[in-house]
């Protein structure tokens, strides 16, 4: 069931995207900022708090949910798995403007490219060099498919086999949610906010999104340049700041063959100081502490597409396959 919920559900947000600003995503920041109101107060102890009932409250819930509809009917259960993941997995919730970035240097308008990638990413994007704001491009558009794909692809699977239904993509989605809230609120709000709770939200995504993380590494290593893939996996992990992104984007930038990381102004993380500076390198100086490849080129977009598809699709492939035992068995 879990292969024709993920299939179902990718098939509907191709067809009908849900918009940028909705209900459940105003819903959802409302309830995280709620749970940082009420429940903070300001000692270690109630970032835990904080973090489960932000988290753990609504991804229990909707395991309830799911258990309650399954003893009634299986197929108001695949209904509700496929609403679920409608709402947290899909491409087209962040691909609108890695397509608006493509046309418009397609275009050959730099401005409208760095002006989408600034509303993006949230960060100042107004003096990177073009090869920079390719890099950018590439890097954020991987972690963003990871992020709305694949760590949410893992954990419904493995929970979903637990019979728990759409909980583990709600859990991911909410933990990674949460993590970037504080992470924003701190940053880009100029708002107080508590660093324990902050710390704790970062961690405790890092660890969720361990496994998810190495597979969407070995998943573009299979699809792409295999050699080149594990090798920038083994060798180039340390030039970004977070394990996580820098396993997914070394072994993506070895699998296509194109140059990550070096110094650029901030980007994928606010605090990615080993690798960035003013982003005022020169070509003669960009590849310092890169991954070994080609400069970015606007083709490498095109790339980046085409391996993020052939990774879905082997991982679907994976799945029929375990489904199909599984129902032979």
């Amino acid at each position: 069931m879990s292969f024709f919920a993920v299939l179902f559900a990718l098939l509907i947000e191709q067809a009908k995207p849900l918009p940028g600003n909705n209900r459940i995503h105003d819903a959802v920041f409302a309830w995280v900022r709620w749970t940082g109101r009420n429940f903070d107060a300001g000692k270690p102890r109630h970032t835990w708090v904080v973090w489960c009932v932000a988290v753990l409250a609504p991804a229990l819930g909707v395991a309830a949910i799911y258990l309650f509809i399954w003893r009634y009917s299986l197929l108001l259960a695949l209904a509700f798995d496929i609403a679920v993941l409608y709402l947290t997995l899909g491409f087209r919730q962040f691909s609108h403007y890695f397509t608006d970035i493509r046309d418009a240097l397609d275009r050959g308008d730099e401005d409208v490219a760095r002006q989408r990638l600034a509303q993006w990413r949230h960060l100042d994007a107004s003096e990177l060099p073009r090869t920079e704001l390719l890099r950018h491009v590439i890097e954020h558009a991987l972690l963003a498919a990871h992020r709305h794909v694949f760590g949410v692809f893992f954990w419904f699977v493995v929970l979903s086999a637990l019979g728990l239904g759409p909980t583990g993509a709600v859990l991911y989605r909410l933990a990674e949610f949460v993590s970037r809230f504080w992470a924003y609120r701190h940053r880009a709000l100029d708002a107080p906010a508590d660093d324990h709770l902050l710390s704790l939200s970062r961690r405790l995504f890092q660890a969720i999104d361990h496994v998810p993380a190495r597979l969407s590494a070995f998943g573009f290593a299979v699809v792409g340049n295999f050699e080149e893939a594990i090798g920038a996996w083994r060798r180039d992990v340390s030039l970004w700041r977070y394990p996580n992104e820098g396993i997914i984007l070394a072994s993506a930038a070895g699998a296509l063959g194109v140059q990550l990381g070096g110094a650029a102004a901030p980007g994928v993380t606010p605090d990615r100081s080993k690798t960035m500076s003013d982003g005022s390198q020169t070509d003669a100086t960009q590849a310092q502490g890169s991954t070994p490849g080609l400069p970015p080129q606007p083709g490498h977009l095109q790339s980046v597409v085409g391996l993020v598809w052939r990774s879905v699709v082997l991982w679907m492939l994976l799945v029929a396959l375990l489904s199909l035992a599984n129902v032979v068995g």
